[in-house]
């Protein structure tokens, strides 16, 4: 099946999908049918902090008819954050979208964590990625000034496509504390990008990387039909 993928928030989370299925589909032999259409995500920062997923939703669904209009047949985000305007987009959207929050569920579901932590952007964090784990209590951290720190870090590192040591110590840092002093089992890697942050630095917690999860099932979808 063609796929259609909205990139571009941020760079390196776009690249991270990309290879995730030019990986998979080699490892099948199944050819990879994919189209990507490029959003802005100086833009998509400006309408999540506006709390504005409708309009967000009007910019994705202009590019999902692109998409469509190039032969895509279904199409994801591919961003964590992007996923706060899923349902407006579901609603409009001419294609089918492959929404990452049931699958990050399911999969949590299947681990059998009671508690798991969360980090990515201040919405991601405070609504529990929108509200759509029921499998597991997801705690997020409490002090108004992690929150930001976490926020900005991360925020900074999606537009960069690229991480400081100051901003890996921080996820380090505030992922421990989810899971020594509130109970986490796993952290839940709630921003695309945060895998950045780990490559070559695997950390010291268990970590449940959403953004793999839905690369996992866009592959599952372009593959099915062959």
């Amino acid at each position: 099946m063609h796929i259609g993928l909205i990139g571009g928030i941020g760079p390196a989370a776009t690249d991270f999908y990309h290879r995730g299925l030019i990986e998979r589909h080699s490892a099948s032999g199944i050819p990879l049918e994919l189209t990507i259409a490029y959003a802005d995500v100086r833009e998509m920062s400006r309408n999540l902090i506006n709390k504005d997923p409708v309009r967000q939703a009007e910019i994705f669904a202009r590019l999902v008819h692109r998409l469509k209009a190039a032969g895509a047949a279904a199409a994801a985000v591919t961003s964590m954050g992007g996923h706060f305007c899923i349902k407006e987009l579901e609603a409009i959207s001419p294609l089918s979208m492959i929404n990452a929050i049931p699958e990050v569920d399911a999969a949590i579901a299947r681990s059998k964590h009671r508690k798991v932590g969360i980090l990515g952007t201040r919405t991601v964090m405070e609504s529990r990625l929108y509200g759509g784990v029921s499998s597991a209590e997801v705690v997020a951290p409490e002090e108004e000034e992690v929150l930001e720190q976490v926020h900005s870090a991360y925020v900074e590192m999606a537009i960069a496509g690229r991480v400081t040591d100051q901003q890996r110590r921080t996820f380090l840092a505030v992922g421990r504390h989810l899971c020594r002093e509130r109970g986490a089992e796993a952290i839940m890697l709630g921003g695309t990008d945060l895998f950045l942050a780990f490559v070559g630095h695997p950390p010291d917690f268990a970590v449940i990387d959403c953004a793999d999860i839905h690369v996992e099932a866009i592959y599952r979808k372009s593959s099915a039909t062959g």
